[in-house]
């Protein structure tokens, strides 16, 4: 008596496919996971060492732009151990007088918003990563949100009611 045709079970080749795709997919996904708790971690402590090391700084900020990090006029050793695949994208640089000396300060991105130029600044800072404004004697700069169309129409009909 032959058990092969018993033990095989008569699957058509899409169902085949299916079942591996999906296989794969499950796989691909706990990957994700655990990588992206590993580096979550590593984003924390790197996030407590900066706060770690912070510094109150009042500094006068002469020009703020987005240029790229090879271009930027940062410290060599700062350009070198960033990736490869991240020197060439622009990154918020802040061009500051802290005391006598003229710096190049890398900042974050929410405090870049925020800072005015050619105005004094209190901003919190590490090494020359700024990470985020104080206060500043003239006010801080706040955006004003863009307000689409259908939003400007949607409370001009809300005002007349």
């Amino acid at each position: 008596m032959n058990l092969l045709p018993v033990l095989a079970f008569s699957l058509k080749p899409v169902t085949i496919v299916l079942i591996v795709i999906t296989v794969l997919l499950i796989a691909a996904i706990v990957f994700l996971y655990i990588y992206g708790s590993k580096l979550q971690k590593k984003q924390e402590t790197a996030q407590s060492q900066l706060e770690a090391g912070a510094q109150s700084v009042s500094l006068l900020v002469i020009d703020k732009k987005r240029m790229k990090l090879k271009e930027a006029g940062l410290p060599q050793i700062v350009v070198d151990q960033t990736p490869k695949y991240l020197r060439g994208s622009k990154v918020p640089i802040v061009k500051a007088k802290i005391g006598p000396k003229i710096m190049t300060l890398m900042c974050d991105e929410k405090a870049f918003e925020v800072i005015p130029v050619k105005k004094e600044v209190k901003v919190v800072m590490n090494g020359i990563y700024i990470m985020s404004v104080k206060g500043s004697r003239g006010g801080l700069e706040t955006k004003e949100e863009k307000v689409g169309f259908f939003k400007r129409m949607k409370n001009k009909f809300a005002k007349a009611e």
